[in-house]
């Protein structure tokens, strides 16, 4: 972030995502606060965007510590004004505070995140911010308070937020997140499916006679025998993505397969602790929620199984944080050990039995540390 930062104060102007402020919004000043959020939410640019404040546009450019700043506001602070403003739909733009030490002094950066819920507009009138005005920003240039965007723009904030504008991968991730508006191609086919709103979009998954290896979450279910495949995202004839699968407890449940990751525990480049994963918000683990279908308590209690077995992470960023919060507790995993019940895993010809106990044993102890690691980052 201080490196996204000080390149935008080194172009000594402001841009169609980024706009400088010398001190903090006062209290006379609230609607402008709005304004400009909004204004930076609903960028053409299709990014992250930052309201830059401790900065002097007029003193070329240079840092106006915010350190002492009686208008200064925390995360908490921005959320709690945003949260009682009438936006439509009660969507509201996601927004927090981030302080860089620069030039012996401090600046507040907001930074206003990407997303796909554009346009974001009051549906009441705050102050000198209108309901039903669309705003945004054309170079270095806020929509005025009494005015609304370009249509132009505005359709485009609009196709933004259904997609129009994305790739076909990341529209079919989208589409993915409504499970029900899927449709099998065929009443004898349960292997593929098709978007009803777009139907070149398509979901397909085929079975892998040749595979028939084993993984330690598989013995927590009440039938351990694997059946692996393929999943295949296309659109019209090209294939767009593809990921393992299987259908675990005697086809009680079909999942997409997890990521693999491990800790280190010396300089040993070999992973002493390893681990299966899935990260929010990524194609994988939309697949993974796509195909659950909580209608029987046959999938749910497979599923919950298969869950028990799994870490899930908000980001890479935060996988990697535990990874390393790992490393300096792990002396005292007995502490996190207790109570853990070990499934039933039979002799397999070929197979080390002791390992599938150790990596099943492992992932409970990471589980109860992953608790204690996001309590402490609250």
């Amino acid at each position: 972030m201080r490196q996204v930062i000080q390149k935008l104060i080194s172009l000594k102007q402001e841009g169609s995502y980024w706009d400088f402020k010398k001190e903090w919004y006062s209290s006379e000043k609230k609607s402008d606060l709005l304004h400009d959020i909004i204004c930076m939410a609903n960028n053409l640019d299709n990014r992250d965007a930052y309201i830059i404040i401790g900065i002097d546009e007029e003193n070329k450019y240079k840092v106006s510590s915010v350190a002492n700043d009686v208008n200064r506001k925390n995360t908490q602070m921005l959320v709690d004004f945003l949260r009682d403003k009438k936006f439509s739909g009660g969507i509201r733009p996601i927004v927090y505070v981030e302080t860089i030490s620069i030039s012996n002094g401090e600046i507040d950066v907001i930074i206003v995140k990407n997303t796909f819920n554009t346009p974001y507009y009051l549906s009441e009138k705050y102050q000198g911010v209108f309901a039903n005005n669309i705003y945004t920003r054309v170079m270095d240039t806020n929509t005025p308070k009494e005015k609304s965007a370009d249509i132009h723009h505005v359709e485009y904030l609009w196709k933004k937020r259904f997609r129009l504008i994305s790739t076909p991968l990341e529209r079919v991730k989208y589409y993915l997140e409504n499970s029900d508006d899927w449709i099998y191609s065929s009443p004898n086919v349960s292997t593929k499916k098709y978007y009803k709103y777009f139907p070149e979009f398509t979901i397909e998954h085929d079975y892998e006679d040749y595979r028939n290896g084993y993984e330690f979450y598989l013995f927590n279910q009440t039938d351990s025998n694997p059946s692996w495949c393929n999943i295949n995202l296309s659109y019209h004839q090209t294939l767009l993505f593809s990921l393992g699968g299987a259908s675990l407890d005697g086809g009680r449940y079909f999942t997409s397969t997890p990521f693999t990751d491990g800790i280190s525990l010396t300089k040993n480049r070999n992973w002493d602790i390893s681990f299966k994963y899935f990260i929010k918000d990524t194609i994988e683990y939309t697949i993974h929620k796509f195909y659950f279908n909580p209608d029987g308590d046959e999938a749910s209690s497979s599923h919950r199984r298969f869950m028990e077995c799994m870490l899930v992470f908000g980001s890479e960023d935060e996988k990697e944080m535990f990874k390393g919060y790992v490393l300096s507790v792990w002396k005292d995993h007995p502490l996190h050990s207790h109570d853990i019940w070990t499934p039933y895993i039979p002799e397999i010809k070929g197979l080390r039995t002791e390992v599938f106990k150790e990596q099943y044993r492992n992932v409970q102890i990471l589980k109860n540390i992953f608790e204690e690691f996001k309590c402490n980052n609250l």
